[in-house]
């Protein structure tokens, strides 16, 4: 079997579980599902540019909001039908990663991070002093009628796993197509050896700032998504938390792995929803696994087991 057909026949195979998953979980847990998926789309944005490109961002969650309200004020204020709205969600998360990612790659390494960092919380703060718009930290509902794209009401369990997947399946696509395209290679190369990539005639600027609008991208994706399948809009997903989440869903997972980010939100997502059902101090039992993880996988999951045995793993 050639290396090309076991890639496409694993991540095929996954999504295929997942898709069947929702006729065998019960109803929480597909709609926990459901939620898992857009998030994992929002740290597969996350790991194009840390993953593979080496760009270590605090500034994630400014692209989540921006396509949280992207889609969520034309919706509100406007009334714009939903799928305008989803569209108008996803560019405004790149064009933002874009006008950010033009002055933040002026700098690297950890002044990088601070940057973004900085840009995120002005964005928050911004949000919050326009609350007469946007919501502030209580937010707003989106209208059940405006969550219906052609006769599917998004607020039903069902056809909400549906449109979650979809997402899902296409990005997780889209992403296995990019980092095993010569594009890819290169948001490697440059994350591997940036001076290297340079001789050998690549603008380093350049690949990161287009690196940066994909990852701002899925963000802005993920965020109109998640506002419009789970009807609510609010500055909280602007928070410095939502910047956190999607790098520890990678490191978990494994960093430069496309299933990582997947397995990394499942992981979380319920280590977080199981611990908090026995102890307020969960974020305790959370911070032990990730001193764990860096202790004994410190390249994730999935990266510790493709050093060992699945060097083909993209």
């Amino acid at each position: 079997m050639t290396e090309s057909v076991k890639v496409w026949s694993l991540h095929l195979g996954v999504l295929a579980l997942v898709f069947a998953a929702q006729y065998v979980l019960p109803p929480y847990h597909a709609t926990n599902l459901a939620r898992i998926m857009v998030l994992a789309v929002f740290a597969m944005g996350y790991n194009i540019a840390f993953g593979y490109t080496g760009l270590l961002s605090l500034g994630h969650a400014l692209f989540f909001a921006a396509g949280f309200y992207g889609m969520g004020l034309p919706i509100g204020l406007l009334d714009w039908a939903p799928v305008p709205a989803l569209i108008l969600g996803l560019i405004a998360g790149g064009v933002l990663a874009g006008l950010v990612g033009v002055l933040a790659l002026r700098t690297a390494g950890v002044s990088f991070m601070i940057v973004t960092l900085m840009f995120a919380q002005a964005g928050y703060l911004t949000l919050l002093y326009l609350n007469t718009w946007t919501g502030g930290d209580e937010g707003f509902v989106v209208d059940r009628a405006a969550r219906v794209i052609a006769g599917n009401d998004l607020s039903l369990d069902g056809t909400r796993f549906v449109a979650a997947f979809g997402l899902f399946a296409a990005a997780m696509v889209g992403c296995l197509w990019l980092v095993r395209s010569p594009f890819g290679r290169v948001m490697v190369a440059m994350r591997e050896n940036e001076e290297r990539s340079r001789m050998l005639g690549y603008d380093p600027f350049r690949i990161k700032l287009i690196a940066l609008v994909l990852s701002g991208i899925y963000a802005g994706a993920a965020g109109a998504a998640y506002g419009l399948l789970f009807g609510y809009v609010g500055a909280s997903f602007a928070t410095i938390q939502y910047s956190i989440l999607p790098m520890l869903y990678v490191l978990l997972g494994g960093a430069g792995t496309v299933l990582g980010p997947f397995l990394g939100a499942v992981l979380m997502f319920y280590l977080v929803d199981i611990t908090s059902g026995y102890t307020d101090a969960y974020l305790f039992v959370v911070g032990a696994a990730l001193v764990g993880l860096v202790l004994f996988a410190p390249r994730g999951i999935l990266g510790n087991l493709r050093e060992r045995f699945a060097p083909w793993l993209p």
